[in-house]
């Protein structure tokens, strides 16, 4: 079952570990907003965990790039079965998807540059890919143009990762979760993780995994002990030393934990630590010299400062040997971690302009969103919502004093649980909160009533484009008779 428990739990102290520095570690990332989960391991042992709700232990959170750490491991047991070398070409597994005529860089190019993130490009060709409508996308990486020498130039490169996955898959014949099974999810106790897939079938291996904190801390804590669970080597000792060394240099950027260099699909950082990590905000920090992992899922975008935190509040904590026992500090970091709370804004479940509005069409000027008529049905427990998309018609259910539990694919061909609630936060202003907590987002719709003017602005906490949207400008043009009961 997703989210039980297979690490030991201590009190800090007896790890080594101030909880009075926990606690401080714990306000400061719950005050940089969404923050949905901190667990800090120390000599193997949980020395705090906790989850803002309505993220919980048991659910499942997508990872993003923090996947490609688990795509490197496929690779090494592909190695060390024999399967392939990190030396193969690229082109030696997939050439029959390659151009008629490939350049001479793409004809170089290597599994070691695909771990390293040095295939040679000028730009990151993700995007290009992924979004290109392809349905092929081991053809559609194979087309891009490689600019310069592989293993010479390091760029981002998550398609890379993604072409690492369709490697294996071709070499297993196994998509990279199920190859994973047996050989890493079975033996950590990893249960019910999914992975997005291509349109060709293909987990994509850069992105796109969803597992719980703890799944994640099992995982930090194996690569920290050289690839040993329970006394057994699950992961090549040799593929642990290379995969979490720098291989290759990556400076010349502003942040210094992303300029310590790069190896096979693990960042190295400040404190001779490495880490698996996701966009906004999804760490797997393994601190060898200390005997530390740190997780964490969050909704941020500067997750440079998230990493910064670590540092100033986690580090002058730690001692060599047991601390005393210090039972208020103790009960002050349980505190903290169980007031862990992200909340939809307070307000009232109605208002006079509620009443007003309730039944009635409100159509938009025509807009980028594609947005053109909504209708706000109000009721008791909860307001259904009617949206007019495009072709399309989208009824949502929008709790009050508990949010709506739904299923939706609006984001992901998967689809995954989103809370919707709304209030009303003024008289005449109505804040819809739809929560991915599934996810690193969380979306804002804020409608302001004047008279029969309507003007709805949105909002996301995150986003790898812009976080706000054009307003939507419309107006009320049609009452009705009948009253709905929520």
């Amino acid at each position: 079952m997703p989210g039980h428990r297979r690490l030991p739990r201590s009190a800090p102290e007896e790890q080594g570990v101030d909880p009075r520095a926990l606690a401080r570690l714990v306000d400061a990332l719950a005050g940089w907003p969404e923050l949905h989960s901190l667990m800090v391991l120390r000599h193997g042992s949980v020395v705090a965990e906790g989850w803002a709700a309505p993220y919980a232990s048991d659910r499942l959170h997508e990872l993003y790039s923090l996947s490609k750490s688990f795509t490197s491991t496929a690779v090494g047991f592909a190695v060390a079965e024999g399967l392939l070398t990190v030396d193969d070409l690229v082109l030696d597994h997939v050439g029959d998807k390659a151009p008629a005529a490939p350049d001479a860089n793409l004809q170089r190019m290597r599994v070691r540059d695909l771990l390293t993130m040095t295939t040679g490009h000028v730009e990151d060709p993700t995007g290009a890919v992924f979004d290109s409508g392809a349905q092929d996308w081991v053809a559609a990486f194979l087309e891009r143009p490689v600019e310069h020498e592989p293993g010479t130039h390091f760029v981002y490169n998550t398609a890379g990762t993604f072409m690492l996955s369709a490697i294996v898959q071709r070499l297993t014949g196994q998509r990279l979760l199920d190859y994973l099974g047996p050989r890493l999810l079975q033996p950590l106790g990893i249960e019910g993780a999914i992975w997005q897939q291509s349109p060709e079938g293909i987990d994509v291996g850069g992105s796109g995994l969803s597992a719980t904190t703890e799944d994640v801390a099992v995982f930090g804590q194996l690569y920290l002990q050289g690839g040993v669970w329970q006394g057994k080597q699950v992961v090549p000792a040799d593929w642990v030393a290379e995969a979490t060394r720098a291989q290759v240099p990556n400076d010349g950027g502003p942040d210094p934990d992303w300029t310590q260099g790069y190896g096979y699909q693990f960042w190295r950082g400040r404190h001779d630590s490495y880490r698996g990590d996701g966009a906004f905000g999804q760490f797997c920090v393994v601190l060898p010299e200390q005997d530390v992992v740190v997780v964490t899922t969050s909704g941020v975008e500067d997750m440079h400062h998230q990493l910064e935190l670590v540092w100033e509040h986690l580090l002058p904590g730690l001692s060599d040997g047991p601390l005393p026992a210090d039972d208020e500090g103790r009960a002050q970091l349980a505190d903290r971690l169980a007031g862990l709370r992200l909340d939809p804004p307070a307000g009232s479940p109605t208002s006079r302009t509620a009443e007003r509005l309730s039944g009635r069409t409100i159509t938009f000027e025509p807009n980028t969103l594609g947005i053109r008529n909504a209708v706000l049905e109000v009721g008791v427990e909860h307001d259904r919502l009617t949206v007019d998309h495009g072709e399309e018609t989208v009824i949502v259910t929008v709790g009050h004093a508990q949010p709506a539990l739904a299923r939706t694919t609006l984001r992901r061909r998967d689809p995954e649980d989103v809370l919707v609630s709304g209030t009303w936060t003024s008289g005449d202003t109505y804040v819809v909160t739809v929560r991915f907590v599934e996810a690193p987002f969380v979306a804002t719709a804020t409608l302001t009533v004047t008279g029969d003017d309507v003007v709805v602005e949105s909002g996301m906490n995150a986003s790898f484009g812009p976080t706000t949207a054009p307003p939507l400008v419309g107006s009320l043009v049609q009452a009705v008779d009948e009253v709905w009961v929520g």
